[in-house]
Formats: structure tokens, C-alpha cells, sequence
């Protein structure tokens, strides 16, 4: 009974592992007394991840001789003579060997199916390294292309402003130029309508002038007139009252 449970642990303990590594003490230690040699044990498996994202493995080793046959995990003999000391029958115990001799190159084989070899970890590790080295590579010819690109359009827009700069520039000097003739062109009407009514004024001046010189020569000519006139009628009177005079005395 103690070696049928023990054969149920340790194929549980096979089948259920898929990481932690086997060793025929555990079989060994269900019983009273361990007796086999740890010379005979060949199986010892582990997964360590270093820093660097490497993957070690140590070779499940020894299962299999050069002649294809399995190599067995416990001393078989040793067993059967110790299950024979227990008070199990020849066959049972026999039986019991081969039946826990299965479940464990079972179990090994379950787990070294589970691991992959140096050669294959280090083709991966390769291959990551290659994805890697591909991906960086992209990644910074993306980062070029991109970052010409963003220079090139930077170029483009700073083109396009200093060209609407240019032409804002050309407008305002355009606007300010057709201001500056419409002044001018206005001074100068406003300079010709200036001159125009300073020629009239003088023209109304001149003729002012003329007229107040010819008014001026017809009262000269009016008053030489009146005083021939009135000398003459001065002259008359007298020349009359003489005679009125003369024919009075």
C-alpha cells in the first residue's frame, strides 16, 4: 500500500510540474528507509531569467542511452528487494518497480518536452535580437523620415510666410503710394484753386483800381467844371450889377 501511494505521488508529482525539477528522493523519501545511490539519479532541469532577457536551461540528460533504450531513475533491484522486505509478493513487487519505473520516464519525458534545448533558446534569442535590431532600425528611419518631413514642411510654412510677408509688404506699399499720389494730386488741385482765385482777386483788384482812378478823374474833371462855372456866373453877376449900377447913376 505505501508503494502504490508513493507511485501515485510521484506521478502526480510528474504530471502536474511543468517547471520544478524531479528527483528520485522524492520517491525514495515516502517510504521508511531510503536506500538508493544518488549516483543513479540523471535527472536535474531548471529555468533561470538573467537581466539581459536570456533564457538558460540545463539539458534533461541521460534518459535515453545511445542504443535507444531508457535509462532507469531508481535502482529497480534495490526497490523490489525492498518492497520484498515489506512482505510484498515477488510479482506485486516487481509489478509496483515497472509501474513506478513508467510513471517516471513518463514524467521526464512530459518534462523534457516542456523545455527547449541551448541551441533552440539561443536561435530565439537570435531571432529577438535580429527583431529588435530590425525594429530599431525602422523606428529611427521612421524618426528620420518623420523629422524630414517636419523640416520640410517647416521650410514650406516659413516659405509661405516670408511670401505673404512680401506681398503684404507689396500691398501696403501699393495702398500707401496710391495715398500719397491722391494727396498730391490733391495739393496740387487745391494749389491750382488757390492760384485761380488769387488771379481773380487780383483781376477783381486791378479792375477795382481802374475803376476808382477813372471816378476819381471824372470828380477832378466835374469839379474843374463847377468852379469854370462859377466863376463864370460870378463873373456875369458882376458884370451885370456894374451895368445896373452905371444906369443908375
Amino acid at each position: 500500500m505505501a508503494a502504490a501511494a508513493a507511485c501515485r505521488r510521484w506521478g502526480q508529482l510528474g504530471t502536474n510540474s511543468g517547471i520544478r525539477g524531479f528527483g528520485a528522493s522524492d520517491l525514495v523519501s515516502s517510504l521508511d528507509k531510503p536506500t538508493y545511490d544518488p549516483s543513479n539519479i540523471c535527472l536535474s532541469a531548471s529555468v533561470s531569467v538573467s537581466p539581459n532577457r536570456q533564457l538558460h536551461c540545463r539539458h534533461i540528460s541521460q534518459l535515453v542511452k545511445p542504443n535507444g533504450k531508457r535509462l532507469f531513475l531508481v535502482d529497480t533491484l534495490a526497490l523490489v528487494r525492498r518492497l520484498e522486505g515489506q512482505g510484498v509478493p515477488s510479482k506485486q513487487a516487481e509489478a509496483i518497480t515497472a509501474a513506478i519505473t513508467e510513471v517516471l520516464n513518463d514524467s521526464v519525458e512530459n518534462v523534457s518536452q516542456s523545455f527547449v534545448s541551448k541551441a533552440e533558446m539561443q536561435k530565439i534569442e537570435m531571432i529577438q535580437e535580429s527583431n529588435l535590431s530590425k525594429f530599431k532600425s525602422e523606428v529611427q528611419s521612421s524618426q528620420g523620415h518623420h523629422f524630414s518631413l517636419l523640416q520640410h514642411e517647416t521650410e514650406k510654412l516659413r516659405n509661405d510666410i516670408e511670401k505673404m510677408r512680401s506681398e503684404l509688404r507689396y500691398e501696403i506699399d501699393k495702398v500707401t503710394a496710391g495715398q500719397r499720389l491722391d494727396l498730391n494730386l490733391e495739393r496740387g488741385r487745391i494749389r491750382d484753386e488757390l492760384a485761380n482765385q488769387n488771379a481773380e482777386t487780383n483781376n477783381l483788384t486791378n479792375k477795382l483800381d481802374r475803376e476808382i482812378h477813372a471816378l476819381r478823374a471824372q470828380l477832378e474833371a466835374a469839379k474843374y467844371d463847377v468852379i469854370k462855372y462859377c466863376i463864370g456866373t460870378l463873373v456875369s453877376i458882376s458884370a451885370v450889377g456894374l451895368a445896373v449900377l452905371r444906369i443908375l447913376m
